[in-house]
């Protein structure tokens, strides 16, 4: 039995796939985004042949408009009468459509909801306000008059702040590809991964040394400690998830969505807000942190990832998170992240038959501060809890 009551509408989820992901300019240069996640929808929805698909919600961007969820459900080949949503929460858009999706199931109003990101970093039109001779970079995260740092500089500050040292930062980013090589060479990315455009693995992960990693200039401020080795890189890929209502898991194997939150913190250190996020998700649970087996954060920079562990109180080196590797080995489709944490949970406690009860943690750090946390119980095949 579960840790957690089970009720006829919580929402589980019970599929969980994703693109190989690609560095911006390279891999998927020339996918649009509802090519890249046309298939990761169409996987899923295969995963449950014979159900209805209600709705799909995906996180988005920097894409194009005009309903991308919509557009990529009928590229999936989604009948007509499946509607889209799309979701822009910025990096933790992916996780936030997935508790968007989790909400309608909660209610009783879906039975069968797709739900994940996508982010074409390649192919992301530029935006020119009118009458200006050159595009703007990206859209404010604050209103005029507010902080509102470009995530580099602002990882910078946090790294400054919670004095997160430049060696931390080089042997977190080295150990984050290392995970993710031996992950791959032992299969474990195998299942969750919808080839796209003839890729079946990662573009990014490979071998790093730390003399290479120290001889990196600082990549946003003079003398800092934030470089592109310790950073994640501009990316492209989607990944998607399926969720239903345990009343009509039918005995599928998955992990229930337990409690999840979207905080506001500082939008000076937005690489902070999963702190506030995590901690109301697990006081929401009744639950300690050390009860979680496995804690994936989107790994946006190692500073950011090692600031938000300590506060936690969490050891980011002891196996629980990020076990296979993160967004700085595997790469960062900012629309997307969110879901490919929550695939990830999906794999190293679903797939890898984790016991009824054990319990996975996703979140993120958004632009303009803001943080997503979601908690996770794995379910009992064959319809227990």
């Amino acid at each position: 039995m579960g840790e957690f009551t089970s009720r006829p509408d919580e929402p589980v989820v019970v599929a969980a796939r994703r693109t190989p992901i690609g560095t911006a300019g390279h891999a998927y240069k020339d996918l649009t985004v509802d090519r890249l996640a046309a298939p990761v929808i169409a996987a899923v929805a295969g995963e449950l042949a014979g159900r209805r698909v209600d709705d799909v919600v995906l996180g988005n961007c920097m894409g194009p408009g005009g309903n991308v969820a919509r557009v990529s459900a009928l590229a999936a080949g989604l009948p007509e009468e499946v509607p889209g949503l799309t979701v822009d929460r910025q990096c933790g858009s992916g996780l936030a459509a997935i508790l968007v999706a989790a909400q309608a199931v909660r209610a009783g109003e879906m039975d069968l909801v797709i739900a994940g990101g996508a982010e074409s970093a390649s192919t992301a039109p530029l935006r020119t306000h009118p009458g200006a001779d050159q595009p703007y970079p990206r859209a404010p995260f604050t209103p005029g008059g507010r902080p509102d740092p470009d995530m580099g500089p602002a990882a910078e500050a946090l790294a400054a702040a919670r004095g997160i040292g430049r060696e931390r930062q080089d042997d977190y980013a080295r150990l984050s590809h290392a995970r993710a090589l031996a992950a791959r060479e032992a299969g474990r990315f195998e299942q969750e991964i919808v080839p796209i455009g003839g890729r079946r693995d990662d573009q990014r992960p490979r071998p790093l040394r730390a003399a290479s990693l120290a001889r990196l200039p600082a990549a946003f401020v003079p003398g800092g400690t934030v470089t592109a080795g310790n950073s994640s890189p501009v990316s492209d890929g989607a990944a998607a998830v399926a969720l239903v209502p345990e009343r009509l898991r039918a005995g599928l194997p998955g992990m229930r969505l337990v409690s999840g939150a979207v905080v506001g913190c500082d939008p000076e250190l937005p690489g902070w807000g999963p702190v506030p996020a995590v901690r109301r998700v697990l006081a929401r649970a009744g639950v300690e942190l050390e009860r979680v087996a496995a804690v994936e954060i989107v790994e946006a920079f190692a500073a950011q990832v090692l600031a938000v562990t300590d506060a936690l109180g969490l050891d980011a080196l002891d196996g629980r998170v990020c076990a296979d590797g993160g967004a700085l080995a595997l790469g960062h489709p900012w629309g997307a992240s969110g879901a490919v944490v929550v695939t990830r949970l999906f794999s190293r406690l679903v797939r890898a038959d984790a016991p009824p009860g054990t319990l996975g943690l996703a979140a993120a750090a958004v632009g303009g501060g803001l943080g997503v946390a979601a908690l996770f119980e794995v379910v009992a095949p064959g319809g227990g809890s």
